[in-house]
Parts: C-alpha cells; sequence; structure tokens
C-alpha cells in the first residue's frame, strides 16, 4: 500500500499535476438589488497561510475589472466591498450593474494558481415594458409588433396577448390557433405577422414576467389589417391630374391675354445702337431690321 501512494506521488510530480485547488461553497448566487451578499472562496493548505488572493469582475458584455487586487479592494469598490476570512468577497449593497462572473484567483510565492468563479445575479422585478404596436396594416403586408423591458434581471419572459387571450409561442400545437401564422419570441418580445389577415384585428398587450417579482403589462392598443384604398389612390391621382391641367390653362391663358412678353418683344428690347459707317465720306442711311441687325441703304464710290 505504501509503495502505491509512493508511486501515485510520483506520476503527479513526474506529469505536473499539482493538488493547488481552489472552491466556492455556491457556484450561483442570486440576491435582490440593494441588499447584501457574500462571495466564497477556499483554497486547498497546499498555497500555505497567506497566498495572494484576487477578486476580478466580469459583465455581461464582456468587459473585466479588478474587485480586489492584491487582498484589497479597490477603489471603484471600496465603499461597499471587503473581504472575510481571507478569500471571501462580501458585498454590503448590489446594484443591477453588478451582475455578471467573478472570478477569485489564488496564487502562491512558489507560482502555484488556481482560480474558481461564482456567477452573481441581481433579481430585479420587471417594469412596465415599452410596446411598439402599429395601428393599421395593409393586408398581406407584414405587422411587426415589439416588447422591451430593460430593467428587468434576470431577462423577463414575454408573453403577447390578443383581445385578452395568451397567444402561445407555438399556435400549430393548439388547436385553435392552427390557422395562425404569426411568429413569437419570448425571450425577445417581437410579435411577427409575415402576411397580416382581417382576422388578426384585435388589442394587443404584451407581459412581462421574471422570478424577481409581479408581472408588467404595457397598455393594450388596437392593431387594425385594412385593404388598400384602391379608390383613395385614384382620387388622388385625378387630383393631381386636374391641378396640372389647371396650371397649363393658367399659363395658356395669361400669353393670350398678353400678360407674358413675346419672344419677338424680348429681343427687340435686346438692340443694340450701332453707330453710322465712317466710311465713305458720304451719307449713309442704315436701316434695322426686326432682329436688331443693320443693312447698309446706299453709299458712294471715290
Amino acid at each position: 500500500m505504501g509503495r502505491l501512494v509512493w508511486l501515485l506521488l510520483f506520476l503527479c510530480t513526474a506529469t505536473g499535476v499539482s493538488s493547488f485547488t481552489a472552491s466556492t461553497a455556491s457556484s450561483n448566487v442570486k440576491v435582490k438589488e440593494n441588499e447584501g451578499v457574500d462571495l466564497t472562496c477556499s483554497y486547498s493548505a497546499d498555497f500555505g497561510s497567506s497566498p495572494r488572493v484576487e477578486w476580478k469582475f466580469k459583465d455581461k458584455k464582456g468587459s473585466q475589472t479588478y474587485v480586489v487586487f492584491d487582498g484589497k479592494p479597490t477603489s471603484s469598490y471600496s465603499n461597499r466591498v471587503s473581504m472575510y476570512s481571507g478569500s471571501n468577497l462580501r458585498f454590503s449593497k448590489v446594484t443591477r450593474q453588478d451582475n455578471g462572473e467573478y472570478t477569485c484567483e489564488v496564487s502562491s510565492s512558489s507560482s502555484q494558481f488556481a482560480q474558481v468563479t461564482v456567477l452573481l445575479t441581481v433579481l430585479v422585478a420587471p417594469s412596465i415594458p415599452k410596446c411598439g404596436i402599429p395601428q393599421t396594416v395593409t393586408t398581406n403586408g407584414v405587422a411587426t409588433l415589439t416588447c422591451y423591458d430593460s430593467d428587468s434581471s434576470p431577462p423577463p419572459t414575454y408573453k403577447w396577448y390578443k383581445d385578452d387571450t395568451l397567444l402561445p409561442v407555438d399556435p400549430n400545437k393548439i388547436s385553435g390557433f392552427k390557422n395562425a401564422t404569426y411568429k413569437l419570441d419570448s425571450t425577445s418580445g417581437m410579435l411577427v405577422f409575415p402576411s397580416a389577415t382581417k382576422m388578426d384585428t384585435g388589442m394587443y398587450y404584451c407581459e412581462v414576467i421574471n422570478e424577481a417579482g409581479p408581472a408588467q403589462r404595457c397598455r393594450a392598443e388596437k392593431m387594425e389589417v385594412r385593404d388598400i384604398n384602391a379608390g383613395g389612390i385614384a382620387a388622388g391621382v385625378i387630383i393631381v391630374l386636374l391641378l396640372v391641367a389647371l396650371v397649363i390653362g393658367a399659363v395658356w391663358y395669361a400669353k393670350k391675354k398678353g400678360y407674358l412678353p413675346k419672344k419677338s418683344q424680348s429681343k427687340q428690347q435686346g438692340t443694340v445702337y450701332q453707330p453710322p459707317s465712317l466710311y465713305g465720306g458720304g451719307e449713309a442711311e442704315a436701316e434695322g431690321d426686326g432682329d436688331g441687325d443693320f443693312k447698309q441703304k446706299s453709299s458712294f464710290v471715290v
């Protein structure tokens, strides 16, 4: 038996396997907003009595910052974070911005290293969602209804109602909705009608729900599906044509009554005076034609 233990220790040393480990009492912690919470981190005795302990935070967007560096809370956390029992992290108060992953890193003077991650979820009850519901939609057109709540934590589940009737996420599985063509995403809150019909006309509202508090809903609004108003379009075209005809008639009438200058008048107004010819020493007579040009009528020969 002793030889077996010695052999195992030898193999661990030869292959570089280490017993240096870090662990936590709970890797998934949930707490209500504005309350305190503890994140635990323990390590094996191999690290000794005073290893280096650091905590890092990574938010939902992937940005990473230090919460504890070299055993001390950083300046941005010092007013609400403290360390206890050497390696555990304590928040006196959390906000929704604290949602994310917290990693405890333990290292020894001999460069041994271990880490453990704790997921912290700050519970925030739903608020009244912002809903986008079109008032009118053309028959066979696409209708998109949106619903969003930016405050809920964890992210809420979205539900849509038509005329106070819950719309199932998968209508094909419900006998009363087999003819429905809508698509509902309960995680994004989007309800889409690829080809709306008059049967889709109704009062719609959205509801958000999560584990942190009571459900909230937006105000119901009516969406009406209408046929294309061909008569209205035709009337609009006729009105435009009548306006064009009226303008043309007005221009013709103005020209007929002489309210607009004629081309010949505008050219005469532009005639430039030219003095009599200085050649021949005699008397020259010039007469202008209608276009403002002068032609010599007679001349003397020397």
